[in-house]
């Protein structure tokens, strides 16, 4: 029973390294990838893009809702003095402007429902100031979400989608 005991420690050293390392840095290299995905289906630069609406034909995200307008902007802050100026439209139904860093995490979520918001993203280390939000990467991604459940609820969030700005400021 002693010959087992050095194995199965060295098989629990490991499978706990693996699992470590899978944890550490399959994250970065997911968003990195879907990075890549967005910019190869044309999703703009420090701009919003807005795609199809969903349905069982142009679903390439698993598992998104066919009853929400979908609009992405990638961001990339490493410029010196970089920073994004981001407003979502008014929309009388719920509507939401999420940011994810280039780990895949969602660090902040604001919830705009018949409201317009307008919000400033720093770039990482900056020093936090009023009506601004820290990215803690230099890359990511937003998304705004509007429930459109049919065709002329999703046309007429399109619509309120052009007044939604994603710029470069400095």
């Amino acid at each position: 029973m002693k010959r087992w005991i050095g194995p199965l420690a060295m098989f629990t050293i490991c499978a706990v390294t693996a699992h470590g390392l899978t944890l550490v840095q399959a994250p970065g290299f997911i968003m990195a990838r879907a990075m890549d995905a967005l910019d190869a289906r044309g999703v703009a630069l420090h701009a919003f893009t807005a795609p199809q609406r969903i349905t069982p034909q142009t679903q390439q995200v698993v598992r998104s809702s066919p009853d929400l307008y979908y609009a992405l902007c990638r961001y990339d802050l490493s410029g010196p003095g970089t920073s994004l100026s981001v407003t979502m439209a008014e929309w009388p139904g719920y509507q939401s402007l999420s940011f994810f860093d280039a780990r895949t995490d969602n660090f902040t979520t604001l919830r705009g429902t018949g409201r317009q918001i307008a919000v400033r993203l720093l770039p990482p280390g900056s020093s936090p100031q009023a009506g601004a939000i820290v990215s803690p990467s230099a890359k990511g991604v937003i998304l705004i979400r509007r429930l459109a459940p049919d065709s002329a609820r999703f046309a007429a969030a399109a619509k309120v989608g052009e007044g939604d700005a994603c710029r470069v400021i400095g």
